[in-house]
């Protein structure tokens, strides 16, 4: 009997993080709010700059998607977007179906996708042998989905990210690189306050 478990993909993930990451946060004005998951993805918003706009999650892997879930909730007339890793995506593949069956329009999720658990030694995540986030995302009933492999494609993750209805769920195909941390503030309280005041105008 044949298996249907999923294989390797031929095209490999060839791009670089820190580049797109920025090319992401690009020119982002007030209606633009970030959340960015454990690990990597922190450390890429923070090499593009520093901002109050952005919720740099330190912890709570998995806890990305849903947390940008309810900031676009929230904020109907702002822009969320949530940058997560594929390890933190794979431990939350449940918030897939919430964030269909809500539909928040002004939400977008971007997946860093190395094929690999950053945080833990590098180890090969699902994705490595095939599984398909965004097919996943996409039989959820996500507005749009993709997958952006190469630098040709990199335009059209900025705009489905920044500009298109959503939910949008995007996978970029990153290289596996180790690059030098970048590390915004820690405090957990200091975080949250000039988040808040940052979309509120209140502490």
């Amino acid at each position: 009997m044949p298996s249907s478990a999923p294989t390797s993909s031929a095209a490999k993930p060839g791009l670089h993080r820190r580049p797109l990451v920025a090319r992401l946060l690009e020119g982002r004005d007030d209606r633009l709010l970030v959340i960015t998951g454990l690990g990597t993805p922190t450390y890429d918003a923070a090499a593009a700059g520093d901002d109050p706009r952005t919720f740099f999650l330190w912890g709570a892997m998995g806890g990305a998607t849903m947390m940008g879930l309810g900031l676009a909730l929230a904020q109907p007339d702002k822009r969320v977007l949530v940058l997560a890793g594929d390890g933190e995506m794979l431990m939350s593949v449940g918030s897939l179906a919430t964030v269909a069956m809500k539909r928040p329009a002004n939400l977008a999720v971007v997946v860093l996708d190395n094929e690999h658990f950053g945080e833990t030694g590098m180890q090969p995540t699902p994705t490595h042998a095939g599984v398909d986030l965004a097919g996943m995302a996409a039989a959820a009933g996500w507005a749009k989905t993709l997958t952006a492999r190469t630098e040709d494609d990199v335009a059209g993750l900025v705009e489905a990210a920044r500009t298109t209805p959503g939910p949008v769920f995007a996978v970029a195909k990153i290289l596996a690189e180790k690059l030098p941390f970048v590390l915004p503030p820690k405090d957990g309280a200091y975080l949250k306050d000039r988040f808040r005041q940052a979309v509120l105008g209140t502490v």
